[in-house]
């Protein structure tokens, strides 16, 4: 069982547990973080020791006199991040003592870090629901839409976790790729099932496919619908690789639309809320661990450049298409 904290939520967030050597160069517990956080302004450092902000394993507040050694844990909250707010709201599909279940928007990532912390589905949704122990069961990339779960009691988490691990959760994403020039929807490919070995090496934002290992990340790859721009896919994935959807769309020449990291990873940019990736987790099928009951959920979103979209998004829609479609034909060469 982990180290419990002796500090409370904060707006959704926990605080960080910081382990301090017990000897060493540093005089100060404040010493040694001011040399760990080096990037941090030092004097700030030391007035939230003066404020009281952080804590020993018992709650107690430390200075900046406190001695190395005197404590070998320390508890604080983190100064949050100047965020962009991300204008969309996550809506809860179902609730119950163990399982929540939300249709999460693009952009929104799963858990807190980096530039989003309140703007992350963990944080508002315990704001949201006043749970401080919810956690995510799985996770959807920031970009991805959709429907995501989260425990509710620590006691039942380990029986969802595991359903995902025994892959006994059936998952339905849909994707709305550019057309790539000359394409043949007739030509017999579909359904296919794509298998490959994806590695993420650390420190580095893009999964790697490793051509000559045992396959690891499977899907398969039906088409939905078709237009003159687009090809709508659905895709259900055997396993759950990270962006497994992606490299699988991007490898057989149908990178999803508005995808900046596959098949090329393009220059950040801010984000551009007229362009989601369309990429979208559409349903998911189980059997409950905890009541033995069939569970099966289905988002309320939709793509807005699939085929058949709303014209609000239709002049968009088409010139994002063509515009990516000249790629998509190039790496399908």
């Amino acid at each position: 069982m982990g180290m419990l904290s002796p500090l409370p939520m904060r707006d959704g967030v926990g605080a960080t547990r910081l382990h301090v050597p017990l000897t060493g160069e540093w005089p100060t517990v404040a010493a040694y973080m001011i040399d760990r956080f080096f990037h941090l302004d030092p004097e700030r450092l030391l007035m939230r020791f003066d404020r009281g902000d952080i804590v020993s394993r018992d709650g107690r507040p430390l200075t900046r006199h406190t001695p190395l050694g005197a404590e070998e844990f320390v508890w604080y909250y983190r100064e949050p991040p100047e965020e962009r707010d991300i204008p969309f709201a996550i809506e809860v599909l179902h609730q119950d003592a163990d399982l929540i279940v939300i249709d999460k928007p693009h952009f929104l990532p799963t858990t807190p870090g980096g530039k989003f912390v309140q703007n992350s589905a963990l944080v508002r949704l315990r704001n949201l629901l006043d749970i401080p122990e919810l956690t995510p069961i799985h996770r959807l990339d920031r970009a991805t839409a959709g429907l995501l779960m989260f425990s509710a009691r620590p006691a039942t988490r380990g029986a969802y976790q595991l359903m995902f691990e025994n892959r006994e959760v059936q998952k339905t994403y849909e994707a709305v790729s550019a057309r790539p020039a000359g394409w043949d929807q007739d030509a017999g490919r579909f359904p296919l099932v794509y298998r490959n070995h994806i590695v993420k090496p650390r420190a580095q934002l893009c999964v790697e496919v490793v051509p000559d290992r045992e396959p690891n990340a499977e899907t398969l790859i039906e088409i939905q619908d078709v237009d003159e721009s687009v090809v709508h896919t659905l895709l259900r994935p055997h396993s759950g690789k990270m962006h497994q959807l992606r490299v699988h769309l991007a490898a057989i020449g149908l990178g999803i639309l508005h995808d900046r990291f596959y098949p090329e990873l393009l220059p950040e940019t801010p984000d551009d809320f007229d362009r989601p990736l369309q990429l979208l987790a559409r349903e998911l099928r189980f059997v409950d661990p905890v009541s033995g009951v069939t569970r099966e959920f289905a988002t309320r979103r939709s793509l807005a450049f699939a085929p058949g979209a709303p014209e609000r998004a239709g002049a968009n829609a088409r010139a994002g298409a063509n515009a990516r479609a000249g790629a998509n034909a190039v790496s399908d060469a």
